[in-house]
């Protein structure tokens, strides 16, 4: 991997990069940024893939590095735990053990185990990133670091030797673990004696009471007076600068402390061991180690170019093979950095530059930001191609150039014999030399440095061959010439630093498209320049050329205008566009809802119909049974199935036969209408034995009594309670009927009290079709108001509410019906009608 990672800065191609002058980057200000970067890497690896980063004309290569940075943006702006936050530069201890019996110091192993856990860390990372879904989280990432290796057994052994503070641990082995026990019993044996020693000198006076002992030279001392050093017999180690306090070795301690000494010798020889037999584990895997040591440097490169993104307010542009400059917002990161740090904000530009317009030339006043656009220009495309996100809107477009030109600021040289504009034509040659299609020319204050006329000359000849070449480019001038050639050449626009007349200052904007003004008079007008000054400038040089400026100025206020109004036509003729869409599609939805509304209610009809074929069939039962006309019923049959016809077809107005009129569901309005004429035929006075008829019941029947509104009734055999407003004036019947009605009615007597016993105020109709329904239902009814039951529930359920729909609807036709509503929450809610019977 390693062959990998560095072939990225030092890939060279079969065209060869320029990069003109050798000092690019400080001209443009790019030196700022790279130092900006290694200061935000947190290893030496890092600081040095920073230093190395360079300038890539290869396609694949910049994507990679700039998808890399920008996944790593990503996460750190989603706050996650980011992996390989422990780097540790570890490449100068791995090579130092290639030599056989060599070894690593336990605080560098223990600084090796961090990193190899570091290494697994990021190789777990980015391979779970690809498992959690079917793409991968980062995929430029993942293919990068998802096929680092680890070295778990390297790994266990140093996490079995050394300690998390760098240092050997006690069970490496068991003979160090068996020396520094005994090390620890030689300790106390030493500390014990020392005590008493110090007891028995204290009480003789030899030292103070509160005197403790020392190290020198890894022995146990005591500090005694000088003049007291005889009374202590022992070994003296060391005198203080003064020469008045010596440091003694009491003679009880010191075999104690010879001991004592061999054993520390042996436990170095121990651990020394040990590390050799780390060292011979790692040795086999040293090339490799690098490698990926190498990889998790280069991860810190990434983060530290995506925290610096994040800082400076870095994005991904749309990147494309062949030049292109189509930016927004774009401003220079070294001018942000500085204003940020004054609280101050920088002023972005747009710019397009394409294939048919590849050269601008920026005018405008002095200290207007001619010079920190053209910089811009030149460090975004920079750090686009040296892997760093460039600081613009990612709608933005960026193409690759092969060749970066720069001629900005002085170049004068006493050792070169070079004058100001001596640089400038200089660096003209080589432009001249190097341009092509996939080169970029930035000059500042082209042909400047030498007499006016000739120096705008020459300028406007360079242009022009610059121009041949297909090169893209930003220039800067005040020479009129040049505003001139770029208005009236293929290829070249112009563009301005605008300026606040008003308020005499500059906006630091970039306007394309038209050539700018250096506003000369104003702005030495502005810094106190005498009157009389400007005046005598201003007639040396004339009022045309003093009013040229002014009359660009309004050339360009016409253009702005007249591009607005084209503007503002185009965006009207698009709105009416897209209103002419709209009414167009809203127009064909319309038509098709009229089209599902018929057929809605061509279905719904067929419902009533089916109700009303139910409500038929009663009728036609009931007739049979008083034995009216069959020919009426035969009637009634042709004139149904003629609005069976009528209802199948696609008319927009049906005719209702005559017959089923009352069937047809009615709005509020209409039954009020036709109720008038029921209501005052139900007002005709009623006494007892009259011969009467109920209402929804073809029975005839007499008043027994009459008892207020109530009248008790005599149908047959049966004797029922009936309100006065449901009953209406019939015939008497025939003799003939009378006893067939009475033979009939003492045949079904038994049958109705049966079905009176058997009641229930309840039906439950879920399940049923609608013409089943609606028949169970009518029937229900009936037997509700023939058995005096004031309140019933149908069950019909919620579902789609159709059979909620149909039952309500029959409902409302019903006369025996006072009201209707749906069941309280608790007990079933709109699953449930309750009906109020009359």
């Amino acid at each position: 991997m390693l062959c990998v990672f560095w072939s990225y800065f030092f890939s060279f191609y079969n065209f060869l990069i320029v990069l003109y002058p050798k000092d690019i980057e400080v001209k443009l200000g790019f030196d700022s940024v790279r130092a900006e970067v290694a200061r935000l890497c947190s290893s030496r690896m890092g600081k040095d893939f920073a230093a190395q980063m360079s300038f890539s004309a290869d396609f694949d290569s910049v994507c990679r590095t700039l998808h890399q940075t920008s996944e790593m943006l990503s996460l750190i702006q989603s706050k996650s735990d980011l992996p390989g936050e422990a780097v540790f530069d570890v490449i100068p201890y791995v090579n130092e053990i290639r030599a056989y019996g060599s070894f690593m110091t336990a605080d560098r192993l223990h600084a090796l185990g961090k990193m190899l856990a570091a290494i697994s860390e990021v190789r777990s990372f980015f391979s779970r990133s690809v498992q959690e879904s079917d793409q991968p989280m980062f995929p430029y990432l993942k293919m990068q670091f998802s096929g680092l290796l680890s070295f778990p057994a390297i790994e266990r052994e140093i996490d079995r030797c050394i300690n998390r503070f760098g240092e050997v641990k006690d069970n490496a082995s068991p003979e160090l673990s068996e020396v520094r026990r005994a090390i620890s019993s030689a300790n106390g044996s030493i500390e014990r004696s020392m005590r008493r020693v110090l007891e028995r000198m204290a009480a003789e006076g030899v030292v103070d009471k509160d005197t403790a002992p020392t190290m020198r030279d890894g022995r146990m001392v005591v500090p005694v007076a000088a003049g007291l050093k005889r009374r202590l017999n022992g070994i003296v180690h060391d005198e203080s600068a003064t020469g008045k306090t010596v440091f003694i070795e009491p003679a009880e301690v010191v075999e104690a402390g010879n001991r004592l000494r061999e054993l520390q010798m042996q436990e170095r020889r121990e651990i020394v061991r040990i590390l050799i037999s780390i060292a011979d584990i790692i040795r086999p895997d040293i090339d490799t180690i690098i490698d990926e040591c190498l990889a998790i440097g280069y991860l810190d490169f990434i983060k530290a170019k995506a925290k610096f993104a994040d800082f400076v307010g870095g994005s991904l542009p749309v990147i494309e093979k062949n030049p292109e400059i189509d930016w927004f917002g774009a401003f220079h990161p070294a001018l942000f950095m500085t204003l940020k740090a004054q609280h101050r904000d920088v002023v972005a530009l747009d710019l397009h530059l394409d294939a048919s317009r590849r050269f601008l030339i920026i005018s405008g006043p002095n200290a207007g930001g001619k010079s920190v656009a053209l910089k811009t220009v030149g460090i975004v495309q920079y750090m686009m191609q040296c892997g760093l996100l460039p600081t613009l809107y990612d709608n933005s477009h960026m193409g690759l150039f092969e060749n970066i030109l720069v001629d900005i600021g002085d170049q004068q040289s006493m050792e070169n014999d070079l004058s100001t504009y001596s640089s400038h034509l200089r660096n003209m040659k080589a432009f001249l030399k190097n341009a092509g299609p996939r080169s970029l020319v930035l000059a500042d204050e082209m042909g400047s440095g030498t007499e006016p006329m000739i120096g705008g000359a020459l300028a406007q000849s360079i242009l022009h061959k610059l121009g041949e070449s297909k090169c893209f480019g930003v220039v800067t001038t005040h020479y009129q010439n040049l505003k001139t050639f770029a208005d009236e050449s293929e290829g070249f626009v112009n563009g301005a630093m605008l300026y606040d007349r008003q308020h005499l200052r500059p906006t630091f904007q970039l306007s394309v498209g038209n050539p700018g003004s250096s506003f000369a008079i104003d702005i030495a007008r502005s810094t106190g320049l005498p009157a009389d000054v400007i005046d005598m400038a201003k007639e040396l040089v004339g009022s045309d050329y003093v009013n040229a400026d002014k009359y660009l100025l309004d050339i360009a206020r016409d253009r702005k205008y007249w591009s607005n109004k084209r503007q503002s036509i185009r965006e009207k003729e698009s709105h009416l566009d897209s209103l002419l869409e709209k009414y167009e599609d809203t127009a064909s939805d319309l038509k098709q809802k009229r089209a599902e509304i018929l057929k809605d209610a061509r279905e719904e009809a067929k419902e009533i119909l089916k109700s009303a074929n139910a409500r038929l069939e009663k009728a036609i039962r009931d007739i049979k049974n008083a034995e009216a006309e069959k020919e009426r019923t035969r009637q009634i049959r042709r004139e149904l199935e003629d609005y069976k016809k009528s209802l199948a077809e696609p008319a927009e107005d049906n005719a209702v036969p005559d017959a089923l009129k009352p069937l047809k569901h009615k709005s509020k309005k209409s039954r009020t209408k036709t109720e008038t004429p029921q209501t005052e035929k139900k007002a005709v006075q009623l006494g007892v034995g009259e011969w009467v008829k109920m209402d929804g019941s073809g029975s005839t029947g007499q008043i027994i009594s009459i008892s207020g509104k109530k009248a008790e009734v005599a149908f047959g055999a049966l004797r029922t309670m009936v309100q006065l407003s449901r009953l209406t004036l019939a015939s008497k019947p025939k003799e003939s009927a009378a006893s067939q009605s009475f033979s009939i009615s003492s045949a079904t007597s038994d049958d109705s009290r049966r079905r009176q016993l058997n009641f229930k105020n309840e039906i439950d109709v879920r399940g049923m079709r609608a013409d089943e329904t609606i028949q169970a239902v009518t029937y229900f009814l009936d037997d509700a108001v023939q058995f005096n039951a004031s309140r019933v529930r149908i069950l019909h359920g919620t579902g789609h509410g159709i059979l909620k729909t149909l039952i309500r609807e029959q409902l409302r036709v019903n006369p025996n019906v006072s009201s209707f509503s749906d069941e309280d929450v608790r007990f079933g809610g709109a699953g449930i009608t309750i009906v109020n019977l009359s």
